[in-house]
C-alpha cells in the first residue's frame, strides 16, 4: 500500500514539473482591457505568444509579455535538465480577475459628485509543456 502511494505522489510531482505559472497582482489596468490582450495568446505556443504581445499596440501587452517571460523562466527553473525548444511550451491557461478598486470623486454640475472607479486586475499565466519527454 505504501509503495502505491509513493508511485501516485511521484506521478503528481512529474505532472507538476510540466507546468509553471506566474502571477501579476494589482496591475493598474482595467480587467476588461487586459482580457482583450489575454484572449489573443490563450492556447498559443510560447514563442508565438511572445511575438503577438511584442507587436501589439495595447499597453496591457507590455505587462503580459513580461509575465509570460517570467512563467517561462519559472518553467526553466523547475526543469533545469530539459531544453525549452524540445518541450514545446504553450500558454495552457491565462486568467484575468478583478483586483482592488480605487474610488475617487469627480466634481459634477450643480454641486453633485460622480464616483470614478480606477480598476485593477490580477493576471495568472500557466505555461505547460506538450512533450512529456525529459532530456
Amino acid at each position: 500500500m505504501g509503495s502505491r502511494k509513493k508511485q501516485m505522489a511521484d506521478a503528481i510531482k512529474e505532472g507538476k514539473k510540466q507546468v509553471a505559472f506566474a502571477k501579476l497582482n494589482n496591475c493598474p489596468t482595467s480587467p476588461r482591457k487586459m482580457r482583450l490582450v489575454a484572449d489573443l495568446v490563450r492556447g498559443k505556443e510560447a514563442e508565438k505568444a511572445l511575438q503577438i504581445l511584442r507587436f501589439s499596440q495595447k499597453e496591457a501587452a507590455r505587462r503580459l509579455e513580461k509575465l509570460v517571460l517570467s512563467a517561462i523562466a519559472n518553467w526553466q527553473a523547475k526543469n533545469e535538465d530539459a531544453s525549452i525548444e524540445d518541450a514545446d511550451l504553450f500558454v495552457q491557461e491565462i486568467r484575468v480577475d478583478g483586483g482592488s478598486m480605487l474610488k475617487r470623486l469627480r466634481p459634477a454640475p450643480q454641486g453633485r459628485a460622480h464616483r470614478i472607479r480606477k480598476r485593477s486586475n490580477h493576471v495568472t499565466v500557466v505555461i505547460g509543456a506538450k512533450n512529456n519527454t525529459q532530456a
